[in-house]
């Protein structure tokens, strides 16, 4: 079955970096788009960054330039780079698949910048 676990997540000061990563298991990883999302509390799941089987990344607008999407399909693992991070990032992170119509979710990493 399809799994998805993310790590990576912890406290981290203003303007500090956190590399995510997300190891999934259970389909072809390199023929399929993955993504991150975060969610914090009281706000809706929002897509962060995505990343086709070949490489193509595409950001949120409010990630760019800060946060680095990458993937290594020979480890099956998908990774999320952030510097400069600033306290309305803090949120949890999930790692997600879409296949035949469904979307599979990790169990998500928390990441919270404080000072």
């Amino acid at each position: 079955q399809v799994q998805l676990v993310e790590s990576g997540g912890g406290l981290v000061q203003p303007g500090g970096s956190l590399k995510l990563s997300c190891v999934a298991s259970g389909f072809t990883f390199s023929n399929y788009f993955m993504r991150w999302f975060r969610q914090a509390p009281g706000k809706e799941r929002e897509l962060v960054a995505e990343i086709s089987g070949g490489g193509d990344a595409n950001y949120a607008d409010s990630m760019k330039g800060r946060f680095t999407i990458s993937r290594d399909n020979a480890k099956n693992t998908v990774y999320l780079q952030m510097n400069n991070l600033k306290p309305e990032d803090t949120a949890n992170y999930y790692c997600s698949v879409r296949i035949l119509y469904r979307n599979y979710w990790g169990q998500g990493t928390q990441v919270t910048i404080s000072s």
